[in-house]
């Protein structure tokens, strides 16, 4: 028994001296991000193939979801965390005006979004009674009726018919329609029919047509390290494109896939888009005390949706817009 007692002591003496091994710490769950099929969600796999995203001590898996109205449910059920998207698009989701904000503005739309119409169709004034193809709730809606209040016009002095981008596109083509608010590539095919021509695209309407990422506020709040490292990494995949072009367009290529897996078919499109570096995504936010043009689409946003009755709630940019972290 004695010797016994003796053991248990020794033992117990050397688990006292033993090295204290540091807990490890529990790993971070893994950040899920839903984008559609686009070509300036491409240096998201940058970050993610160039190993960005760990290096910043966050784990992300990127999700094609085409579809907002299946994006945005699952980004309210916790499914997903982030979403990127138009500026204009969360605005039609929310339920209180506190629901969603933006972190990081990703690309702009420089000429690969567009109206292409007759030859006689010469300003967007002349639009008033024609046959116009443009997807209803779209992005592509919210352009046209921004350049309709610019011209003095409204929604309804239009004969519109509700199709997505690309049928709107292919019925320009086919002389269905008289005009189509479409996108590439059908922007060059709707302005190389002998009867068309490029009535405007949003190289002259410069961060009007703009994806951000989009998270859910509360979640934003209680995740402030998940959120700057993935801007910190967006940033540094940003930069990684502008260095090596070529190298970044295959793995962006390879990881967005879908139409655009053929690296050509990719760098093609990618002529018609802007990338939001860590400087532009400076400027373009500002900051609350003195904010940048992203205020400013918001704003439009907020007036267009309103109008056509589409919005549950009507937020302010303010309430929209995280400054804090393109800041940091």
């Amino acid at each position: 028994m004695r010797r016994a007692a003796l053991k248990l002591a020794a033992l117990l003496l050397g688990m006292a001296v033993l090295p204290l091994v540091p807990a490890q710490p529990a790993r971070a769950d893994t950040v899920k991000i839903a984008h559609s099929t686009w070509v300036g969600y491409g240096p998201l796999y940058i970050a993610r193939d160039k190993g960005f995203f760990k290096q910043n001590g966050v784990d992300v898996e990127l999700i094609v979801m085409e579809d907002p109205k299946e994006r945005f449910p699952t980004l309210m059920a916790d499914k997903i965390q982030m979403i990127a998207s138009t500026v204009d698009t969360a605005l039609l989701y929310m339920k209180r005006p506190t629901d969603y904000q933006y972190v990081v503005a990703i690309d702009d739309s420089d000429g690969g979004d567009g109206i292409v119409a007759l030859k006689d169709i010469t300003t967007i004034a002349d639009l008033k009674g024609k046959r116009v193809a443009v997807d209803d709730g779209s992005v592509s809606d919210f352009y046209l009726n921004v350049l309709l209040t610019k011209a003095g016009l409204k929604e309804s002095d239009l004969k519109t018919i509700n199709m997505t981008a690309a049928d709107a596109g292919g019925a320009f083509v086919a002389k269905r329609v008289d005009a189509a608010v479409t996108w590439e590539p059908w922007l060059s095919k709707g302005k190389s029919a002998p009867f068309g021509h490029l009535l405007v695209d949003s190289s002259t309407s410069p961060g009007l047509i703009t994806d951000v990422v989009i998270v859910k506020t509360d979640w934003a709040k209680a995740h402030s390290k998940e959120v700057a490292a993935i801007v910190k990494s967006w940033n540094e995949a940003v930069a990684s494109y502008e260095a090596h072009p070529d190298e970044s367009i295959d793995i962006m290529a390879k990881g967005v896939g879908g139409w655009l897996k053929d690296p050509k078919e990719f760098k093609a499109t990618l002529g018609g888009i802007k990338f939001y570096d860590a400087a532009a995504n400076k400027a373009f936010f500002g900051t609350a005390a003195k904010p940048g043009p992203l205020a400013g689409t918001v704003q439009e946003a907020i007036d267009v949706w309103s109008s056509h009755g589409k919005l549950q709630v009507t937020p302010t940019p303010a309430q929209m817009i995280d400054f804090t972290y393109v800041n940091e």
